[in-house]
């Protein structure tokens, strides 16, 4: 999260391409961790009640 919150400050302050791609890759490896976090929340949850 503060790579991404690191390169997409660098990007839109500076006008650093290179910085740019940096965070929307940073942002995809986020969403992957995001995708598993629900998906183990929600099994876990099913396994619960």
């Amino acid at each position: 999260m503060d790579e991404f919150r690191k390169e997409a400050t660098d990007h839109a302050m500076k006008n650093n391409k290179a910085a740019g791609r940096r965070a929307r890759n940073a942002s995809l490896e986020l969403t992957k961790m995001f995708k598993e976090y629900r998906w183990v929340s929600v099994e876990w949850d099913k396994g619960n009640k």
